[in-house]
C-alpha cells in the first residue's frame, strides 16, 4: 500500500527505542524525512545509525531533548520549524503506590507525557493548517481504561491526551489536518523483554511461561493473551499518518489486544 508520504517530514518524540523507533523505520521506508528524539546524544546517535543501516539512503536526523529540561525543548523548537507529521510518543512512568507517589512524580509525568504534546502541537499545528495538510498523533495506553493501582499517575496523564487530541481535531475542522489517539496494549518493548528475562531467571521458568502468567494474572482482560510486537502497533500509527486515514479525525484507535474491554 502506498501511504503517499514520500517527501513529507515527521518528528517523533521519544523514538530511540520501542514503538517510536519502529514507527520511524516504517515512515523512512515510505520515503519520509524523519526526526528521531531521545534524552541523550548516545541513544539518539545509536537510533540514527540503526535506521540508516535498516533503510539504505534514508533521510533520518536526530534531535536530543529531554522534555524535563526547558532549555533543550527550546533548542528543539528553534531547530525544527515545521513538520507534516507529529507523533507525540514520549512518556515516562513509575510503578508506585498511589499513597506513596510524591507530587514531583505527578509533576514530572504530566510535564513529559502531556505538556510535551501541548508544546510540540502548538509549535507545529499552525503551519499544518496553513499548508492544509498534517497529522498529529498522540500515543496513549491501555492504562487509560485499566488504571492499574500502581500506575494511577501515569494512567491519568495518558487519559489527558484523549481530551487534548479531540480539542486539536476541532481546531483543524474543515481542513486536511487530523488529530488522533492510538492506544497500545502491553507491547514487547525493551522494557518488556527485560521484564520477561528477569522474571524468568527469578522464577526458574521459561519466558513463554512468564508471558502466560502475566496475561493470566496482570492483564486478565486481554483477548489475544500476548504482548504486541512494536511493528503491530507502529503499523497502525503509520496508517494514521497516511493519505488513507484522511477521514479519521478526533478518533481513538485501540491496538490493545482487546484488553480495554467495552463496546464504546
Amino acid at each position: 500500500m502506498n501511504f503517499k508520504l514520500k517527501g513529507k517530514k515527521a518528528f517523533i518524540s521519544g523514538s530511540t527505542s520501542g514503538i517510536g523507533l519502529e514507527t520511524a523505520r516504517i515512515l523512512l521506508n515510505e520515503g519520509m524525512t524523519v526526526y528521531v528524539n531521545g534524552r541523550s546524544e548516545k541513544t539518539v546517535k545509536k537510533a540514527v545509525e540503526y535506521l540508516k543501516n535498516e533503510i539504505k539512503g534514508s533521510d533520518v536526523k536526530g534531535i536530543v531533548a529531554d522534555f524535563l529540561k526547558q532549555a533543550q525543548v527550546k533548542n528543539l523548537l528553534n531547530s525544527l520549524k515545521d513538520v507534516d507529521v507529529l507523533i507525540n510518543n514520549v512518556g515516562i512512568y513509575s510503578s508506585t503506590s498511589f499513597f506513596n507517589t510524591p507530587k514531583k512524580t505527578w509533576d514530572d509525568q504530566f510535564q513529559v507525557n502531556v505538556m510535551s504534546g501541548v508544546t510540540l502541537t502548538k509549535h507545529f499545528l499552525g503551519g499544518m493548517i496553513a499548508r492544509n495538510w498534517g497529522r498529529v498523533i498522540f500515543i496513549s495506553s491501555e492504562c487509560v481504561y485499566l488504571a492499574p493501582i500502581d500506575l494511577i499517575s501515569y494512567s491519568s496523564t495518558k487519559a489527558a491526551l484523549h481530551s487534548l487530541s479531540r480539542g486539536i481535531a476541532q481546531l483543524s475542522k474543515g481542513s486536511n489536518v487530523t488529530s488522533n489517539v492510538v492506544v497500545p496494549g502491553s507491547t514487547l518493548s525493551e522494557g518488556a523483554k527485560n521484564y520477561l528475562e528477569t522474571k524468568s531467571e527469578l522464577e526458574n521458568v521459561t519466558k513463554n511461561q512468564v508471558e502466560k502468567n502475566f496475561f493470566k494474572d496482570e492483564r486478565k482482560t486481554s483477548l489475544i493473551k500476548r504482548f504486541a510486537s512494536t511493528s503491530e502497533v507502529a503499523a497502525t500509527i503509520a496508517y494514521l499518518c497516511s493519505h488513507h486515514s484522511s477521514f479519521s479525525n478526533g478518533s481513538v484507535v485501540r491496538v490493545d489486544g482487546g484488553s480495554s474491554l467495552g463496546t464504546f
